[in-house]
């Protein structure tokens, strides 16, 4: 493994910049967010399979792309609080872990602990990536006029359950770390 960039890096570096025009844009326009947030939460899926099919996984996509997976997410559920459909309560359960987890893998490190993901994280990044673009598709006012489901309700339940995921899966990080020091 090495710092050089590659492929893959550039796809994980492309998903930071989506970020840029996904806040800009969302609140106004929430269908393009829920466009744009997809395309980003897609370069996650493309940049892995790359580095690993072309074996090309370098130190700094490994450390950038939890990175970047965290700043999208994170990001999105801001831009939903401040739209009004997410709590802030709920965004500061979500971010507090995220960094609470990411500051459990810096100090692993630092002992040459290595703490992978977990099922539980991940099945949680999927709930995440969910109900942000359910939650975006509800405040668009034309995508709601051509489906008759509450996506309010889907996405929040979405959201409650990678909130808990996420409290579990954090649980279960520290219960693996403190095992191996």
């Amino acid at each position: 493994m090495s710092f050089s960039v590659n492929i893959p890096t550039i796809i994980t570096f492309s998903r930071i910049l989506i970020i840029i025009p996904f806040i800009l844009v969302a609140s106004g326009n929430p269908l393009l967010g829920a466009i744009l947030f997809a395309i980003a939460a897609l370069t996650d899926l493309l940049d892995g399979y790359l580095a690993r099919r072309s074996q090309q996984v370098t130190k700094l996509g490994i450390l950038l792309d939890p990175i970047a997976d965290k700043l999208l997410v994170i990001s999105a559920i801001i831009v939903l609080v401040d739209m009004g459909p997410v709590s802030a309560w709920i965004a500061i359960v979500i971010i507090a872990r995220e960094f609470i987890v990411t500051g459990l893998r810096v100090v692993a490190l630092s002992k040459d602990i290595v703490i992978p993901a977990e099922m539980g994280g991940k099945i949680k990044v999927v709930a995440q990536i969910a109900s942000v673009l359910v939650l975006f598709l509800d405040k668009d006012k034309t995508f709601k006029s051509f489906i008759d489901i509450d996506l309010y309700g889907i996405g929040i339940t979405l959201l409650w359950i990678a909130m808990i995921l996420g409290v579990v899966s954090g649980i279960q990080y520290f219960i693996l770390f403190w095992k191996r020091l």
